[in-house]
């Protein structure tokens, strides 16, 4: 049997996140119906962050509302601290995806803490979990560390940097860790350098990579990370998003593109290309706008 390659969809959360439309929440419950009918498993549908600073997350809660739990899914909703946690638990997300960042200038543009404040915030959330009364049902945990291969406002990011911040989210028992080039600084021997670090430091830990595309070198880094090892990655349809804390930082590696160099590689990701395809031109006509994909404008090859 082919290795399977399990592939998070970030589309409804990361991919819209950094675009001029806003789209109204029953049109992102949708947005992740069409993704769940392509195929995916594992989805950032929401984002518990301030509207004031990411309008385009607005309503949350409203998306999840509109999303009925099903078997063998993971809607999962990003945080940033311990309020967006908070929210989080009222809905019925299947994850927490909580977002830290591997310097302090991220990490205070994007959430207002330091490296030291964000240790402790979710060193807080961790607990938090650990101390919730018997029956209570909490959502699956999970660590995305953000600017893993360069940050816009402090420069380049080491290797023991990276692996310290590792090791520190896997001494709190976080299952899964996911390493981010949130500004596509990012190249394939790097990743390989990073991800072996990442490994020895925290090695009960699940890794997951996240790469954008700022610089054109996602699917390479992505091949880069699966021949290291590294069984989960995320992606965008149509390749659209970005980060608005992050200037310049385009879209992440469209997942209809990262789905095609896969099976032609021989992988399984369980994902129809054809109804990706489909999906992202949908979108880029909500948004207003062309997706950025490859697929998306050339289609697969061999044609269907």
């Amino acid at each position: 049997m082919s290795r399977f390659i399990q592939i998070v969809e970030v589309g409804p959360r990361d991919g819209l996140q950094n675009e001029a439309a806003v789209l109204e929440p029953a049109v992102r419950a949708g947005f992740v119906r069409r993704l769940e009918a392509a195929g995916a498993r594992r989805i950032e549908a929401v984002s518990f962050v301030h509207p004031k600073y990411v309008p385009q997350m607005a309503g949350a809660e409203e998306v999840m509302a509109d999303l009925r739990p099903e078997a063998g899914r993971s809607r999962i909703g990003l945080v940033l601290n311990a309020k967006g946690y908070d929210r989080a638990l009222t809905t019925g997300v299947d994850e927490v995806n909580v977002s830290v960042a591997a310097t302090d200038g991220f990490g205070l543009k994007n959430q207002g803490l330091d490296l030291q404040g964000q240790a402790a915030m979710l060193a807080d959330i961790v607990a938090r979990r650990h101390n919730a009364a018997p029956g209570d049902a909490a959502p699956s945990l999970s660590v995305t560390i953000s600017c893993v291969w360069g940050c816009p406002f402090d420069g380049e990011v080491s290797v023991d940097q990276v692996a310290d911040l590792v090791g520190r989210i896997g001494e709190l028992g976080v299952d899964e860790i996911a390493l981010a080039d949130t500004i596509g600084a990012g190249d394939p021997w790097a990743v390989t350098k990073k991800v072996e670090a990442a490994r020895k430091a925290a090695p009960d830990a699940k890794l997951r990579l996240h790469f954008h595309d700022t610089r054109n070198t996602g699917l390479a880094n992505a091949y880069a990370g699966v021949e290291a090892g590294v069984d989960i990655l995320d992606a965008s349809v149509g390749g659209i998003g970005g980060c608005p804390f992050a200037p310049g930082a385009t879209g992440n590696i469209g997942t209809e593109d990262l789905v095609h160099m896969l099976h032609r590689g021989g992988f399984e990701t369980g994902y129809d290309l054809d109804a990706l395809i489909q999906t992202a031109r949908w979108v880029g006509q909500r948004l207003g706008k062309a997706p950025p994909s490859s697929l998306s404008r050339a289609g697969p090859f061999p044609k269907g």
